[in-house]
């Protein structure tokens, strides 16, 4: 299932957008956690930046 969802954003205006993963620390227990979210290009930066 997955290779179908990697074809179709291959193609077309599936080439404007990125996923991105992120990694936030805990506040409480200091552990690490992978945040992640399709992004247009555009606002990649703008991902990286929020918390």
């Amino acid at each position: 299932m997955a290779k179908k969802v990697v074809a179709t954003l291959k193609t077309g205006k599936g080439k404007d957008f990125t996923k991105v993963i992120k990694m936030v620390k805990s506040g409480k227990s200091g552990a690490y956690t992978f945040k992640e979210e399709i992004v247009h290009n555009d606002h990649i930066a703008d991902f990286l930046k929020s918390k």
